[in-house]
């Protein structure tokens, strides 16, 4: 079975049906207001109504208090939340029994020591984001989507243990070998298919989409688990 697929960060109607009409599993809508992908939850409910029946559609948010959640499952309806913040496994838990979502937390990894942290969220977090660390010192950067990737060897304790998705400086060009290296559930992408930050390029995601997607037939990596809600 074929990598699942997120195309995350999006923010307007013709990328996001490049990701639909390209086989995305799964959307993202950012709910973050530093980020340059960030949009309102009445913005990101019209898109998702779009995406409806044809990819999950996930909110992702940073340390949210319960005013911007009670908000954006009200109005986006999101079928995943996506904890990108630094989230306790107390909070994660909270936050997924309030609501009855599925949660995926977001772990920064620089080294092998980052990647085992997601070992202390089994049993709250129904999927594992992998991203990159932003470096010490690195100006602007955000919880995520900085473009940057990390060692991916730092997977090699977590690897058949937990269901992840790998992000972090991936793109058209990479995807296919961080497929091959590390056999996540799926993959996510932000910055890689953007012309700059914030503006998708429909033709960059409809490649990256190409290139994960047929990953998995070059390679012989298969999706050994499936959603529960799926």
């Amino acid at each position: 079975m074929a990598v699942k697929v997120k195309i995350c960060g999006l923010k307007n109607e013709a990328a996001l049906e490049a990701a639909l009409d390209a086989g995305a599993d799964y959307v993202g809508f950012v709910f973050y207001l530093p980020s340059p992908r960030s949009l309102s939850p009445q913005e990101a409910g019209r898109l998702a109504k779009l995406a409806r029946g044809r990819a999950r559609v996930v909110a992702l948010v940073v340390d949210p208090d319960d005013a911007l959640l009670d908000e954006v499952v009200r109005v986006v309806e999101p079928d995943l939340l996506q904890l990108h913040g630094k989230e306790e496994p107390e909070r994660a838990a909270e936050i997924k029994a309030k609501y009855g979502l599925p949660v995926m937390k977001a772990i920064s990894v620089e080294t092998r020591a980052d990647a085992d942290r997601a070992l202390d969220y089994q049993g709250v977090s129904d999927l594992f984001l992998f991203d990159a660390k932003p470096p010490r010192g690195m100006s602007g950067a955000l919880p995520g989507g900085n473009g940057i990737s990390f060692d991916w060897r730092a997977l090699e304790g977590i690897k058949g243990r937990l269901r992840f998705l790998l992000s972090g400086g991936l793109n058209p060009r990479n995807v296919a070998e961080a497929i091959r290296l590390t056999s996540p559930e799926g993959v996510d992408v932000s910055s890689g298919v953007e012309v700059r930050p914030g503006e998708k390029d429909p033709e960059l995601i409809r490649e990256f989409l190409k290139a994960a997607k047929g990953a998995t037939e070059d390679t012989g990596v298969s999706t050994r688990m499936e959603m529960r809600s799926a």
